[in-house]
């Protein structure tokens, strides 16, 4: 039997955090922006705080909350489907004259970290609205790490109980508590957004779009305040920074841990960190020269767009310099690739991740020695640790459900008038969690605002279901789930 009362417990604590966060643009337009925009976060604040206390009181224990694992998926489902419900309220209340699905979908799009937006002019929404938005992504950049790290370790989604075993093994005897890890991960988050905030102050922003950005660029959410998104400074120290710091929020960052306590060689030896930069260095280089020897671009600026383009997509941050569409079908292709595979386990990025990429990379390679040495023993590893066959087959499914997935979301999109292609870019998009796609509907340039109502519900889901690590959804379909 399911234990619904701590997991309406916590749920109802996340509301009531979450109502504390929209003090913020709250007290902002009033005291500071002084608009009316106020208003309307009042009102959610109020709302949202009541259900929350309700919930937490209604439910409040005076034993220890424990979780087992149909409370921790259903738990970890909850929170990232109600909690956008209440976070549009102040979008669907605002100046935008958005709808509820639209206001929903903007929230959606910001709490998962994803970054497409609905909203057709930034300038005409209040500086409220665009800090709500940014603390979301912010939100939610810092709770997906948080459940990469402690949540689906233990739920053994999509090879994570190897990941599990490595942040243990080499972790507990500094922070043997999880309080302690995720406060000390939560410490890493918040330098990392301050850090980010001066920097990119002091090469040009105002104070406003600096914090704004500082938020989405190191929970590498993509939103911008600007319609141009980071193309509006025209600021090659600005580019800079974000790289910088998108790449830093899709690194594992239990290794920043290890790193702050002694031990640098943790985060420069990492197999996962390794590839991953290594990627980037890869594609970088096959835009570079696809820009300049294809398309004739001078050296410095081919090098300049390439490295945030790539940066920028393979970290699923979505933010845009250019129309990289413009390019031809070659690079769209190397950029979608790039999409899928994404950033490191543990981190804010979304995508595949790399550390499934490998372990699939060694299984195959272990598979093909075997068929080439029928009597040989080959035996898969995975940072010198013996990959065991649990994860092999965790990974092995994660990636099929993941590619299904596609195929399945892109076949829906496509009977809301999309065509293929770009049925087939938005799926990739939403359930990487990336933003933009790779083509001109889907792409920097275009805009979501126009797609039928089917359509944004489907890419919410896409979102949710790739922020969830599409497993935490799918067993709750099981109904074996709800079974003793």
């Amino acid at each position: 039997m399911i234990a619904f009362r701590p997991v309406l417990y916590l749920l109802g604590m996340l509301l009531s955090a979450m109502a504390a966060a929209m003090l913020i643009p709250l007290f902002s337009e009033l005291f500071i922006f002084k608009t009316d925009g106020w208003e309307e976060f009042a009102v959610a604040f109020f709302l949202t705080g009541s259900l929350g206390s309700l919930l937490a009181m209604a439910n409040r224990s005076t034993e220890k909350i424990e979780l087992k694992v149909r409370e921790a998926f259903l738990m970890t489902a909850l929170c990232w489907v109600i909690t956008p419900l209440f976070a549009a309220l102040p979008l669907y209340w605002s100046d935008l004259n958005l709808s509820y699905l639209d206001s929903w979908f903007e929230a959606v799009s910001s709490i998962t970290t994803t970054g497409s937006t609905i909203i057709a002019t930034l300038s005409k929404a209040s500086k409220g609205v665009l800090l709500w938005r940014s603390i979301l992504q912010w939100l939610g950049g810092t709770g997906i790490i948080l459940m990469a790290l402690i949540i689906l370790p233990t739920l053994r989604i999509g090879g994570m109980q190897l990941f599990r075993s490595e942040f243990s093994d080499k972790s507990e005897k500094i922070l043997p508590r999880v309080s302690q890890i995720s406060s000390a991960i939560t410490s890493i988050y918040v330098f990392f957004t301050v850090a980010c905030f001066f920097s990119l102050y002091l090469a040009g922003m105002t104070p406003f779009d600096a914090i704004c950005h500082a938020m989405t660029t190191v929970s590498t959410g993509g939103l911008s305040t600007k319609d141009a998104s980071i193309a509006f400074y025209k600021s090659w120290v600005i580019e800079f920074i974000i790289i910088i710091f998108t790449i830093l929020g899709s690194l594992t960052f239990v290794l920043f841990i290890r790193f702050w306590h002694g031990h640098a060689k943790a985060l420069f030896q990492d197999s996962q960190i390794r590839t991953f930069l290594n990627l980037i260095g890869f594609f970088v280089a096959l835009l570079f020269f696809w820009s300049w020897g294809h398309l004739g671009i001078s050296p410095v600026k081919a090098l300049r767009e390439s490295f945030f383009v790539v940066t920028s997509l393979a970290t699923s941050s979505g933010f845009t310099t250019i129309d990289y569409t413009t390019w031809g079908a070659f690079p769209c292709l190397a950029l979608l690739i790039v999409s899928i595979i994404g950033g490191c386990t543990g981190s804010t990025a979304g995508g595949l991740k790399v550390f499934r990429i490998q372990v699939l990379g060694y299984v195959v390679l272990t598979h093909l020695r075997q068929l080439r040495r029928p009597h040989g023993v080959y035996i898969p590893l995975y940072q010198g640790q013996k990959i065991p066959e649990s994860v092999s087959s965790s990974v092995l499914t994660f990636t099929s459900l993941y590619f299904f997935t596609i195929f399945c979301l892109s076949a829906v999109l496509t009977l809301f008038d999309l065509s293929m292609i770009d049925a087939f870019s938005a799926s990739i998009a939403a359930l990487s969690n990336m933003g933009p796609g790779v083509t001109k509907l889907i792409g920097p340039s275009g805009s979501l605002a126009g797609l039928d109502s089917g359509a944004k519900l489907s890419l919410m889901i896409g979102m949710t279901l790739g922020r969830l690590e599409l497993l935490t959804i799918f067993v709750l379909l099981m109904p074996s789930f709800w079974k003793r």
